[in-house]
Order: C-alpha cells, then sequence, then structure tokens
C-alpha cells in the first residue's frame, strides 16, 4: 500500500478514535486515554520537521475542535513533534536508521519502542496535563494523572501496533 494512503487511514482512524471514543471515557483517578501521538511517531524517519509539526498542527486541531478542548491536544502534539527527532537522535541505533522506513515494533525492537515512545509518550502527557490543569500548587495531581495516564496510553498504543502495523517482509 502506498505510504500516504497508510498514514492517511491511520491519521482518520486515530482522530476519531481519540475524538469520539477515547475522549468520552471516564476511567476514574484522573487516567485520561491517548493515541493520537502513535501517529507523529510511526511517520517515517525521513519527514522533515516542518512537516511533522504541520500533520501534527492539523491532527492536533481536528481533535481540540471536537473536544473543546481549546489547544490542549495541539500543543501537546506540537511538543511530541518537535521532541521526535532529538529523542530518536539520543536512542538511535549503532546503524542509525537508513535500513528503516518507520519506528514501529516491528522494525525497530520492543525495547527500543518502550525508550523512544515511552519518553515521548511521557513528555506528551506531562505537558498535556500541566496545561490542563496551569495551577503549580496542584504538581502532585498532575504527576499523578500523568502516572496513571502513562501505561494505559502506552498499553493501547503498543496493541494497535501488534493489530494494524503490518509486520516487514522476510528477506
Amino acid at each position: 500500500m502506498n505510504d500516504i494512503i497508510k498514514h492517511s487511514i491511520r491519521f482518520v482512524a486515530l482522530v476519531i478514535a481519540q475524538a469520539y471514543i477515547l475522549n468520552q471515557l471516564e476511567i476514574g483517578f484522573g487516567i485520561q486515554l491517548m493515541v493520537y501521538p502513535l501517529l507523529i511517531f510511526l511517520l517515517p524517519f525521513e519527514l522533515g520537521l516542518i512537516y511533522l509539526m504541520l500533520i501534527a498542527f492539523v491532527m492536533g486541531v481536528l481533535i481540540d475542535a471536537v473536544s473543546n478542548t481549546y489547544g490542549l491536544h495541539t500543543s501537546s502534539l506540537l511538543l511530541f513533534a518537535y521532541l521526535r527527532p532529538f529523542i530518536m537522535k539520543v536512542f538511535s541505533p549503532r546503524d542509525g536508521y537508513e535500513n528503516q522506513r518507520e519506528g514501529n515494533i516491528f522494525e525497530m525492537g520492543p525495547r527500543w519502542f518502550l525508550f523512544v515512545f515511552g519518553t515521548l509518550l511521557a513528555i506528551h502527557h506531562f505537558w498535556f496535563f500541566l496545561l490542563e490543569i496551569f495551577r503549580f500548587d496542584e504538581f502532585f495531581f498532575i504527576l499523578q494523572k500523568t502516572i496513571l495516564s502513562l501505561p494505559i496510553s502506552y498499553m493501547l498504543c503498543y496493541f494497535l501496533q501488534a493489530l494494524f502495523v503490518s509486520k516487514p517482509k522476510e528477506r
């Protein structure tokens, strides 16, 4: 399948899943499930920062418009997209990324995915909840929401990849 069509389908599916399903769930303890950063993470390695930021902006604005969150998703997704190249450079494999097309669990491995996506998702969640609450005297509540939401969102993203991302063909 053409990469543009594949990423467009992912874009639409994740926006719909986030805006109409996951944002409507009330789990309790401040837990909020967020899977839409997975799209930005699964974009090709060679995609430039400007394109990453543009895609993140459009996706965030769409989710914010449906969810009435006034820029929370846009801001946190833009931070995610901006930091993606830097975090990937820090955790790059010894041989680099020249043989891989995207950073999924099948091409890069679950350990790499845990470190890179986990770091980016933690930053995303912390920024989201910091802006949502916007009070430094509630810092421990922000941490609580981040710590409780992060592993559930991570596992949901992990399982979504296992279900919907195709495994690379053996050579």
